[in-house]
């Protein structure tokens, strides 16, 4: 373990271990990345998030050496790896797929990588199961692929990975051959191993709730570019646009327009809620502009009494509702039609009479839970 590390601690800027500058792939007619910018610290783990097709793969693929840019430069660790084949970057990519040998037993699935560079038997031998031990699969060795879980064959393809002491580690969707149990479990587990290593990894993903678990900051992508950059919690409560507002968890957007414009807080009338929304800080969009108010559900209380505050409340009728052990999710049909949801803790639920299906209802939410995004 102590080598492991040892061989995984580098020099460099430490805010700027993996740099991309001006980055572009363009595919005939179709831009897949659109000059992205990124810098991404030592040790640290790195998500790129966005729906299918938004390039954040091909960003990855480029970065593994897989995919020649169009135009912009990759850094690693003060070194220009733009043009370096992937044999000769010291990087490795976990695939998807895991994409293990069949015919060979987990120990020469490790040990593959370290042969073909003509590591000598002894030292293959110790790497090879210094690792395995890392991530728990040394009673395994002798297995082949098809003997092992889903969940033990992930553990395999990260040891192949970890095995040639890359400083960049790139992960394609890692949990996306598990099952949801057992890949909430492999998440923590992940992290353990790559916080023990020390080693810098980006990790690609379509799954918001894995990035959020996992990466210490994270890029939410769409149409190849990169549209927020941040840690995730930063980017929950703040997200900087309308699209990353209901891209990362969900949300509940109004529509309207800034009627009262102070520094301490905004009115904005909707066409969605009987009375304004009341918002108790400024912000920088002026006067009469059209807006997105972002509500998250959690935010929202379901109530049978009509709210005493003069803002930030509407009736309508529960439309759905879904018990998710934890707590209760509600859609609730407001008269002007619009449908906002509601996420209620169980322990409330249980202390009073719960709305039920069909029920009228008030939902309402406090002044500090908005968040104004430009339209």
């Amino acid at each position: 373990m102590s080598d492991l590390r040892q061989t995984s601690s580098w020099s460099g800027d430490a805010d700027g271990f993996v740099r991309i500058e001006e980055l572009v792939k363009i595919f005939g007619d179709t831009v897949a990345v659109r000059s992205v910018n990124l810098s991404v610290r030592r040790h640290e783990v790195f998500a790129l998030l966005g729906s299918s097709g938004c390039g954040k793969s091909t960003l990855l693929r480029m970065l593994a050496g897989f995919e020649d840019a169009t135009s912009g430069r990759i850094y690693l660790d003060n070194e220009d790896i733009t043009s370096l084949p992937p044999h000769r970057r010291p990087v490795n990519m976990m695939f998807q797929s895991y994409a293990l040998f069949p015919h060979m037993t987990v120990e020469a699935n490790v040990a593959f990588g370290l042969k073909q560079e003509g590591v000598p038997r002894n030292e293959i031998h110790e790497r090879v199961f210094e690792v395995l031990d890392l991530v728990q699969m040394g009673g395994y060795a002798r297995r082949k692929p098809s003997q092992l879980s889903g969940g033990q064959q992930q553990r395999v393809a990260l040891a192949r990975s970890l095995v040639k002491r890359p400083k960049l580690l790139l992960l394609d969707e890692p949990m996306s051959a598990l099952d949801k149990q057992i890949r909430q479990k492999t998440q923590i587990e992940l992290i353990k191993i790559l916080e023990q290593v020390g080693v810098t990894c980006i990790m690609v993903t379509h799954d918001q709730e894995e990035a959020m678990t996992m990466a210490d900051r994270l890029a939410v992508m769409t149409e190849g570019q990169i549209v927020q950059c941040g840690s995730p919690q930063d980017v929950y409560a703040f997200p900087a646009s309308s699209f990353v507002a209901g891209f990362i968890g969900s949300t509940n957007l109004f529509t309207g327009t800034i009627v009262v414009d102070e520094p301490d807080h905004v009115v904005i009338e909707s066409s969605a809620l009987p009375r304004p929304l009341y918002v108790n800080h400024g912000i920088s969009e002026p006067l009469g502009m059209e807006v997105f108010v972002s509500v998250r559900p959690e935010h929202v209380r379901v109530l049978r009494e009509q709210p005493v505050i003069e803002s930030n409340w509407a009736h309508g009728m529960v439309s759905h509702m879904a018990w998710m052990g934890a707590y209760a999710q509600y859609q609730i049909r407001l008269d002007s039609g619009q449908i906002i949801e509601a996420s209620v803790p169980s322990q409330l639920l249980a202390q009073a009479d719960a709305p039920g299906l069909d029920d009228e209802v008030y939902a309402a939410w406090s002044s500090d839970s908005a968040t104004v995004l430009a339209s």
